[in-house]
């Protein structure tokens, strides 16, 4: 009974280790699309429908939430000058899952031209559709 137990709990384990190795690829793939300014790429990992929010911080200016569909990040991703250099380089993924559900806590620091910019976290949320993990929402904050 006890060896049942330890396979039971080995093959769970392992299976979990999977789910979230496929979650953080979905994003990295994202991550390639975006730095690529390669909206097909991008698109294929996230829902037609997907939701997209900001969250600015400023001491100056107050805290700021803003909304963005995703033609208008697609289109945006499109338009960056091939004379602009950034990087969203990602500090770490917590990744929780359950079922056909995940999400993604990455902290990000962004850098405009080798120059650093601002940092934050994204949240990623993601749904599993057909054996493939597509992103529905995706929030971030922004900090200098």
């Amino acid at each position: 009974m006890k060896n049942i137990i330890l396979v039971f709990l080995l093959f769970f384990g392992l299976s979990s280790n999977a789910q979230k190795h496929e979650v953080q690829k979905t994003i990295e793939y994202f991550f390639e699309g975006f730095h690529q300014k390669d909206t097909v790429k991008i698109k294929s990992v996230c829902a037609d429908n997907m939701i997209l929010q900001s969250i600015s911080e400023s001491m100056s200016k107050g805290n700021k939430l803003s909304d963005e569909t995703a033609k208008e990040f697609y289109k945006s991703i499109a338009s960056i000058p091939s004379s602009m250099k950034f990087k969203e380089k990602i500090l770490s993924y917590t990744i929780q899952i359950d079922g056909t559900m995940a999400h993604v806590w990455a902290p990000y620091e962004f850098y405009l031209n080798d120059k650093f910019s601002h940092s934050g976290v994204n949240t990623f949320t993601l749904f599993k559709e057909k054996d493939k993990w597509k992103i529905i929402y995706l929030i971030d904050t922004r900090r200098k």
